[in-house]
């Protein structure tokens, strides 16, 4: 009676593990909606009806001189606004755009390396677009000073070149009526990085007092369920701010926070970040600026550093050096930056959290792999059998503590029948009989317990590392960063739907079923009748857990069953013993 309640038990915690599964994994381990769509922009889903009237003003910091706001305006496709001129081409190997004369915005920039889909013909990646669209995303540097007329969003600058380009920066200027020129001298890397020199000239005849800023302005935040703040996946504020990078700090905070600020004493860099892009501003190396992250107004967001208020005589000029980083959150172009420009930890921006010492390891040696064999299924298998290589002497010791149980079992049911009434002493009993055998008990759970991290981190890697995004396998795998695309209830798209997740099981995801199964029938069968019964479940449990998740981790956990189905074959040959309780 008791082994059947035990066995209803087992059979109603599988059940409930699985209904409940689909929203654990929806908090804590997010997968992209669809295999072939990507969101690009987090900004991109808002639908304001018009813009903030002061978007691109300073809403923090600064407070010498009110700002000018522009007037409210319609919401304009990208084209459109695009289309009206006044615009210098900013063109580099990994950027398109253009700069804005007007307010000297960097308003138009869009990672040419990168589509949108997996489609030939999808459109790149566009990460900043024009105040006054739908999805307006911008970088903006300027000053504030006391008694005299500052550049503001309305104001026209004068270019000194035709492009920006690695190999010509391009200079803006403007001046006001009362003798103060100021200028921005812009250049680009041949990545993501964009250097302002800005400089103000004093020509008048009273000495000025002013401060220069930069800062990001953003409309919008995320809508897709896979491009929000997560427990394992920041998405939102951050930066290097106060002494620590910043994660801990949403959309939500900013909206709720006293005068809808949050500010800071010290900044290394700071912005914005999405699953894959980053847009942030970087002052000088070493230099002291205040920062804050705020919402000006409703669905309207920013990132603001600001330095102190500085005399400026008549015949001198004063000159900052802030950075934009803007494109994508490649690992090795974020450490180059951190290592050779001095942004400190900018690598942060891709947030791996607690395990970072391992997942980074992680994902160098497997994109190392892709390198060499050019496919990243391949490398994916590939690490499989490093990790498995690097586990046989922990396997062997499994088996071999496996063996030398099955040959004390008959001690062990002596002792179980003869202290059946005496629980505490048939553990004391049990316990010296594996101190006198030299057997460790758990010496079996090892191996479990180490490929937990190793998957976590291969999640955090699939997830994160915008190297793995759209990487195809074969055949119906394009993207091994999103989940297997063909599912069994529709008949692998013949039928007109999309099963819900909990039922969305593909060809993956039985083969993982199928390879587990084998696994567990080569394995010693258990005693307990309850513990056999949980067994024959567990497989297809498994195959229902794992269907959500990216194709790629299905296929490290493939190519790790296959594995160890071979490693058990060799495994058996060494302890006869083993096989023999197989076969019974």
């Amino acid at each position: 009676m008791d082994d059947k309640r035990n066995l209803i038990a087992a059979i109603l915690l599988s059940v409930a593990i699985l209904l409940g599964w689909n929203f654990v994994s929806a908090q804590f381990f997010p997968t992209p909606a669809k295999p072939d769509v990507t969101t690009t922009v987090a900004g991109a889903n808002g639908t304001p009806t018009t813009t903030p009237a002061a978007q691109g003003q300073p809403s923090a910091l600064p407070t010498a001189t009110a700002p000018v706001a522009p007037a409210a305006q319609a919401i304009r496709p990208v084209e459109a606004a695009l289309a009206e001129g006044n615009r210098v081409p900013i063109e580099t190997p990994a950027l398109a755009g253009s700069i804005n004369l007007v307010g000297a915005r960097i308003d138009d920039i869009t990672l040419t390396k990168y589509r949108q889909t997996i489609q030939k013909d999808s459109p790149p990646v566009r990460l900043f677009a024009p105040g006054g669209t739908k999805a307006a995303y911008f970088a903006s540097i300027g000053w504030s000073a006391q008694g005299i007329a500052v550049p503001n969003a309305s104001t026209l600058w004068t270019a000194s070149g035709s492009k920006l380009t690695p190999t010509t920066p391009v200079t803006l200027s403007w001046a006001n009526p009362t003798g103060q020129t100021f200028r921005i001298e812009y250049s680009i890397d041949a990545n993501y990085l964009i250097t302002a020199k800005q400089t103000i000239a004093n020509t008048g005849t009273a000495p000025v007092s002013a401060s220069s800023f930069a800062l990001i302005d953003r409309l919008g935040k995320p809508t897709d369920p896979h491009e929000v703040d997560s427990w394992t996946i920041h998405v939102g504020p951050t930066g290097y701010l106060d002494g620590k990078s910043v994660f801990d700090t949403d959309y939500d905070d900013v909206e709720e926070a006293a005068n809808r600020t949050v500010r800071y004493n010290s900044a290394g860099w700071l912005g914005f970040t999405d699953k894959y892009w980053l847009a942030a501003i970087v002052p000088a190396k070493g230099e002291r600026v205040t920062a804050a992250i705020s919402s000006p107004a409703a669905n309207n967001y920013q990132t603001l550093f600001a330095r102190d208020f500085s005399q400026v005589a008549p015949g001198q000029q004063l000159s900052t050096t802030s950075r934009i980083f803007a494109g994508a959150k490649e690992v090795e172009i974020l450490e180059t930056y951190q290592d050779d420009q001095g942004i400190t930890r900018l690598s942060n921006a891709i947030d791996w959290g607690w395990f970072e010492f391992f997942e980074v390891p992680i994902f160098k040696l497997l994109h190392w792999l892709f390198l060499q064999v050019g496919n990243f299924g391949l490398a994916i298998m590939a690490l499989t059998l490093i990790i498995r290589l690097l586990m046989f002497p922990i396997a062997n010791r499994q088996f071999s503590s496996m063996a030398q149980m099955r040959v004390v079992q008959p001690k062990m049911k002596a002792l179980q029948e003869r202290f059946k009434d005496d629980k505490p002493k048939m553990q004391q009993e049990l316990m010296k009989l594996y101190k006198d055998e030299k057997i460790n008990p758990l010496a079996g759970c090892l191996p479990i317990l180490i490929q937990i991290p190793i998957f976590y981190a291969l999640y955090k890697v699939l997830m994160l590392a915008i190297e793995m995004r759209h990487q195809p396998f074969i055949l119906w795998i394009k993207d091994l960063s999103a989940p297997d695309p063909l599912h069994i209830l529709n008949l692998f798209g013949l039928l007109p739907f999309t099963p819900p997740s909990i039922l969305a099981i593909g060809v993956l995801a039985v083969i993982l079923g199928i390879t587990m199964w084998l696994q567990f029938r080569l394995n010693p069968q258990a005693t307990d009748p309850v513990q056999q019964q949980v067994f024959k479940i567990m497989p297809w449990l498994f195959m229902f857990i794992m269907a959500p998740f990216a194709a790629g981790l299905l296929l490290y956990w493939i190519t790790n069953n296959i594995l160890s189905i071979g490693q058990q074959q060799w495994m058996y040959r060494k302890f006869p013993a083993l096989k023999a309780q197989v076969a019974t």
